[in-house]
């Protein structure tokens, strides 16, 4: 690495990277490397000819600089290259895009394109390697607590979830699909069934539902946690406790506003703030200041007309307020009988500086109540079949549990202060729900499609 080198002065070195840039003063030439650990100055005389974003290797001496050439805005500012030998390893174009700014100003859809040369970008450099650190940090406080790590699978089944699923044929079953999860959600309900007690996963969530700034069209990651035996204060302890130490060791320069963190009713935030997802930051401009709340004590269902798609009939006025598993506040089972829209259901959100960062409930373990809840939202006895696999498993001895899933991408966006979670991600979806640089979805060809048994309805020509 080039930050090796101030600890070699007076040792020869081989060093390859990226020409970073390039002051050409006739014989003498200064070149800056970069590599992942940052820049080195490289001078030497009569060197190959070659362009900025090539990558070299360059061997020689490494040299003290005099006292009064040292780059104090550099890291090896103390000391430069003597560059005897270099050896242009592959050469570059001009660059479609620049790479040395922040890029906000530059058209989203070309920075995708291109996106293998934006994430050269020093900002978006450090955003993947925050993200990485945020995750590692994630995955050993939870390891340390017992939690079992569990992939679930990706290939799943349709269920209805509110939003739309991503379908997959299959081959093997004709006339038959997968779907790509919206989350895990009933997978690790039945993993607290199976007696796992404490289970986590980064999970990949797909979900067809329109982009927006603090949404990425497709798919985004989020921090899935589930616990048997756990109370709602529980989950919030334990998530307020995680991201209190996250925050102290991968953002220090950051600060968090409140300590513990407001806990707020869903009424009182409407109230209040006019929103479910307030921002609590004294100075809404301030990107080092995180204002983390609790919103809780949610209505359990909420209202919809004839009209609006729910998941499936469309015959019931009640739709889940966050989804079908979440459990009625024990003070209102009761009222599921007479009043639904006073429950209560023990859902509570995340919010930083005005985001929805996650979300989570205390889940429903008695299937007595989960009967009731479907019948409650509309659902036909066909829909019901859809969950047999999970009533049928709460028939076998089911603790009370429940969770969070901490949106990854989001909480990123929010704590970094970018102005959109395509910031955060390596290679996000654009707002057409292209996917950067390999230019998905595309079409298939007719062998594929006879090979699924499809055909297509609309005027597209399949590849040949």
């Amino acid at each position: 690495m080039v930050t090796d080198t101030i600890r070699k002065i007076g040792e020869k070195v081989k060093l390859q990277g990226w020409v970073n840039t390039i002051r050409d003063h006739g014989k003498i030439t200064f070149i800056d490397l970069r590599d992942r650990s940052g820049v080195v100055q490289c001078v030497g005389q009569n060197l190959p000819k070659t362009s900025v974003e090539s990558v070299v290797e360059v061997a020689r001496e490494v040299v003290k600089r005099p006292k009064k050439l040292v780059n104090k805005n550099l890291g090896t500012g103390k000391i430069e290259i003597s560059i005897e030998e270099m050896k242009i390893i592959t050469a570059s174009k001009e660059l479609p895009i620049p790479i040395e700014g922040e890029g906000y100003d530059i058209d989203e859809n070309l920075r995708n394109k291109y996106r293998y040369l934006d994430l050269r970008r020093p900002r978006m450099t450090k955003n993947i390697r925050l993200r990485s650190k945020v995750t590692q940090y994630m995955r050993n406080w939870l390891t340390d607590r017992d939690f079992v790590e569990i992939e679930t699978p990706i290939l799943t089944k349709t269920t209805p979830e509110g939003a739309r699923d991503f379908l997959v044929p299959s081959r093997l079953q004709p006339g038959k699909f997968y779907a790509l999860p919206q989350s895990p959600q009933q997978y690790k309900q039945l993993l607290m069934v199976a007696g796992i007690e404490r289970y986590f996963q980064l999970a990949r969530c797909f979900r067809d539902e329109d982009p927006r700034r603090d949404r990425a069209y497709g798919e985004f990651t989020q921090l899935d946690i589930e616990m048997s035996f756990v109370t709602q204060d529980d989950i919030l302890k334990l998530t307020e406790d995680l991201f209190t130490s996250l925050v102290k060791e991968v953002f220090p320069e950051k600060r968090i506003k409140t300590t513990p963190w407001p806990r707020i009713s869903h009424n009182e935030a409407k109230e209040k703030y006019g929103s479910d997802k307030p921002d609590l930051r004294k100075d809404k401009n301030d990107k080092d200041e995180l204002a983390f709340c609790w919103i809780v004590d949610f209505p359990l269902f909420i209202e919809q007309s004839k009209e609006d798609y729910f998941f499936g009939s469309g015959l019931s006025k009640w739709a889940p307020s966050h989804h079908m598993f979440t459990s009625p506040h024990p003070d209102d089972v009761k009222l599921l009988e007479d009043d639904p829209g006073k429950v209560r259901g023990l859902q509570h959100d995340l919010v930083l500086n005005g985001y929805e960062v996650g979300g989570g409930s205390i889940r429903i373990h008695d299937h007595k109540i989960q009967e009731k809840v479907f019948e409650l939202i509309g659902f036909s006895k066909e829909q019901k079949k859809q969950f047999e696999h999970m009533l049928t498993a709460f028939a076998y001895g089911v603790p009370p549990h429940g969770g969070i899933a901490p949106g990854l991408d989001r909480f990123l966006m929010a704590a970094l202060g970018e102005s959109s979670v395509r910031e955060v991600m390596a290679y996000p979806t654009s707002s057409s729900g292209q996917t950067a640089v390999m230019e998905a979805p595309s079409k298939a060809s007719k062998e594929q499609l006879k090979e699924l048994g499809l055909k297509l309805t609309i005027n597209e020509t399949p590849e040949k």
